[in-house]
């Protein structure tokens, strides 16, 4: 039986993703392999972070208490939980779920792609602005299917061209959903639309 640091658990309306604006239940993990500057969940990656630990069998059946048919994983870093592609065989097997990884680009997928086809991934692609940069995976970029999403949060106009350039480069927009979203205060959300 796996065991899993979880810092919260919650229903509320999906933020982001395919998903918006639907009901979703969030599993939020402790931890993450990044910093990036505009982190907004900051404290639960933190090393005295409060969490319970709870097994797959234990998150399954919240979930299932909840009666909401999207799960979104998150962090932190999901993907860092040991065990967890055992608790993503157990989501995969209830065809009822549909389950999203926010993922933040610096953990390999090759592990987790293929588990379920009702398990979908949000990855993001940290840009220059976050501070991450030099810690992204490519090769999770040719691993993506249609049913993923990529996500490009954005400081400035320097993210706005990496971001450009890795799209073209992955040919992005004809495999999966793209999404981009300005960081709090440093670019003006007009100003990204007025660029794409």
């Amino acid at each position: 039986m796996g065991k899993f640091k979880v810092v919260e658990k919650f229903v509320s309306i999906n933020g982001e993703a395919k998903c918006a604006g639907e009901l979703a239940c969030f599993i939020r993990f402790a931890g993450c392999n990044l910093n990036c500057s505009y982190c907004d969940t900051k404290w639960a990656n933190e090393k005295n972070a409060p969490y319970e630990i709870m097994s797959e069998e234990e998150i399954y059946a919240y979930i299932k208490e909840t009666e909401i048919k999207n799960v979104t994983l998150t962090g932190g870093e999901p993907l860092l939980q040991e065990n967890m592609g055992r608790l993503l065989k157990i989501l995969s097997k209830d065809k009822e779920l549909r389950i999203e990884i926010e993922t933040n680009g610096g953990v390999a997928l090759d592990e987790f792609i293929d588990i379920g086809d009702n398990i979908t991934f949000t990855m993001d692609y940290k840009l220059p602005g976050s501070g991450m940069n030099a810690y992204m995976i490519m090769d999770n970029y040719r691993l993506l299917r249609n049913s993923d999403t990529v996500k490009f949060v954005v400081s400035d106009k320097n993210d706005l061209d990496v971001a450009k350039k890795i799209i073209e480069d992955y040919n992005l927009v004809n495999r999966v959903t793209v999404y981009l979203s300005s960081s709090f205060t440093r670019i003006e959300p007009r100003d990204i639309v007025d660029y794409m």
